[in-house]
């Protein structure tokens, strides 16, 4: 670990009550290490508490942790990068922990998954409706892409040099921890789940994070990169639902042709004929797609292996 370049990424916005501790408790805990803050055009005094701490501060003007995070992977170069926020609830003198365990197994990502405290249970910091909603997308991100994660949404992760210069980020706002999830588990790279505390906030810091509206962003989110990494899946489950709508108003008019020999409701009949064609554009659209995303799974896959491995990269160090 000490021949390594390791970089602290502190995302922030409005955290001028937490920054420097933040900042020193990771000090403390990897004092080999470089820590970068990035504002997130707060409206405090972030950045100057932050500076005045010892780290390197930089702004991101572009509202959202996916803004702050993307351009923290573009700037920054290191061998290892350690990801925490600014307001306290992670633990940094765990951060050690889950940088052996990303070397030691040769890893590209490590999750520090949220294991609460007795302050935290308490306290806001993780609401009942984080909670819950925080279970429910753990599940359905599982039985989406065939891998368990406890907690993924967790914002305390290790990364490999190789995961952060190779991984795209699109993801604009709380749906960034999300995106890391999935592309991994689109990538199968090796990752780990390391349990640490979860901490209560401070007394006067609030959570940017709004329930409601964040979950249907991240919701959404995760539609939308099911879409882009598993199109067969997507558009073959959008088939089958208009195939069974179009089956179910077909049922009576085949009935009352039999009866009848005729067909009384036609618009019903041309409704039922175009929904089952959008189905079947639908299935061939999946089938083509998916061809097109194997193909982009190639390219991320090769310059993923164009990158040396933290092992050989500390060993080539």
């Amino acid at each position: 670990m000490n021949k390594s370049k390791i970089a602290i990424l502190l995302p922030c916005y409005n955290e001028e009550l937490t920054i420097a501790s933040v900042v020193a408790a990771f000090q403390h805990a990897l004092p080999e290490s470089t820590i970068y803050v990035y504002d997130n055009a707060s409206t405090d005094q972030t950045a100057v508490q932050a500076r005045n701490a010892g780290a390197t501060v930089a702004v991101e003007r572009r509202r959202g942790k996916g803004e702050v995070v993307r351009r923290m992977f573009a700037d920054i170069d290191a061998d290892i990068y350690v990801m925490a926020d600014g307001d306290g609830t992670y633990d940094a003198p765990s951060a050690p922990k889950l940088i052996e365990r990303l070397i030691t197994e040769n890893l590209d990502m490590v999750v520090g998954s949220r294991q609460e405290t007795a302050d935290s249970k308490n306290s806001e910091a993780y609401r009942t409706g984080h909670r819950l909603g925080n279970r429910l997308f753990n599940w359905f991100v599982s039985l989406l892409f065939s891998r368990q994660f406890s907690d993924i949404f967790s914002g305390y992760r290790v990364f490999s040099r190789r995961f952060v210069k190779t991984f795209p980020a699109f993801a604009k706002g709380f749906e960034i921890e999300t995106e890391l999830t999935v592309h991994s588990l689109d990538l199968r790279l090796p990752v780990a789940e390391v349990a640490t505390p979860y901490k209560a906030r401070p007394e006067g810091s609030e959570s940017k994070l709004n329930s409601l509206t964040d979950g249907f962003r991240i919701l959404g989110t995760i539609f939308m990169l099911l879409k882009e990494t598993k199109p067969i899946q997507f558009f073959t489950a959008l088939f089958l639902a208009l195939a069974l709508l179009s089956i179910t108003l077909a049922v009576p008019l085949f009935i009352s042709y039999l009866e009848t020999g005729s067909v009384p409701r036609v618009p019903t009949a041309i409704l039922t004929t175009g929904i089952m064609l959008v189905g079947v554009v639908c299935f061939i659209c999946g089938l083509i797609l998916d061809s097109v995303s194997r193909s982009r799974r190639e390219i991320k896959l090769l310059h993923y292996l164009s990158i040396p491995s933290l092992q050989q990269s500390l060993k080539d160090d």
